[in-house]
């Protein structure tokens, strides 16, 4: 069974760039046809995808955080790693990774990492 594990500091500073691991263990990283999902909470609202890397390494950025998101892989720990720089407190949210459907009639995800918290302030 795939597992998907968060790690990284609970507490970023404005201005400053969060940095978050996910390792997944059960599979790896680079199998055909799978992708590698961040997603995160904010408190009292809903989930907000913020990108994805495939198992080619290609990635993919919501609109609305491209600026500011790179995503980043090591397959030799069969990691990937979320990067949001400049922070504000509106990015307080618990962050998830996770890997999505892959069958084309399918929705959703079909592991979730536990989540972690991640709080915006000085």
């Amino acid at each position: 069974q795939v597992q998907l594990q968060e790690s990284g500091p609970g507490l970023v500073k404005p201005s400053q760039t969060l940095s978050l691991t996910c390792t997944v263990s059960g599979g790896s990283i680079t199998t055909n046809y799978y992708y590698w999902s961040w997603i995160r909470q904010p408190p009292g609202k809903g989930l907000e995808w913020m990108g994805a890397i495939a198992y080619s390494g290609s990635t993919y950025y919501s609109p609305s955080l491209k600026s500011r998101t790179s995503i980043s892989r090591d397959t030799s720990k069969n990691q990937f790693t979320l990067q949001l720089s400049s922070v504000t407190p509106e990015d307080t949210a618990v962050y998830y990774c996770a890997r999505p459907y892959i069958a084309s009639q399918s929705e959703g995800y079909d592991y979730w990492g536990q989540g972690t918290q991640v709080t915006v302030s000085s």
